[in-house]
């Protein structure tokens, strides 16, 4: 029977940063549960003074384990109702441009390099499928593109898991 742990044993994490201290690990888990949360807010919650909290978030930002606080918007709010998820085998000589391609293209989301036959996973938006296919024919400069539509999103995008 699958366990019903919500944790991840710690074997499963590598070396952390060194910053990463139990103060910080407590910050970040506060975080990601309420990234909207004032500096003077978290620090109550941690039972810390809201400079050294302040102090200890912009040092995790610096030194890059805080990359960004993010908004969410349901794509298909804006009208873009079809997800696709695009695996790319570029031609010889194409990744650079493919990469470009990728980052100034405002319907990519997230653009993945991977190991195995193809060499990257673009995930785009688009209102329908013709609208899907015309950003997949831009793509299709590139190389070889193969395309599923998303469907559904059991598990939807969701913080990490922190060590213990």
């Amino acid at each position: 029977m699958p366990s019903k742990s919500t944790k991840s044993p710690a074997s499963a994490f590598g070396p952390r940063h060194p910053e990463l201290d139990q103060v910080n690990l407590r910050l970040l888990a506060v975080l990601q549960a309420d990234p909207r949360l004032s500096m003077s807010a978290l620090a109550r919650t941690v039972g810390m003074s809201a400079p050294a909290v302040t102090a200890r978030v912009r040092r995790m930002e610096e030194v890059g384990i805080i990359t960004g606080f993010h908004l969410t918007v349901d794509p298909a709010a804006i009208g873009l109702r079809v997800t696709g998820l695009v695996r790319v085998r570029p031609g010889p000589g194409q990744l650079p441009g493919l990469m470009k391609a990728a980052r100034n293209h405002p319907q990519v989301t997230a653009c993945d390099r991977i190991t195995g036959e193809d060499c990257v996973v673009i995930r785009l938006h688009a209102a329908t499928v013709p609208a899907l296919e015309s950003v997949l024919d831009e793509f299709l400069l590139y190389g070889q593109t193969t395309t599923s539509i998303v469907v559904s999103q059991p598990v939807p995008p969701r913080p990490l898991p922190l060590p213990e």
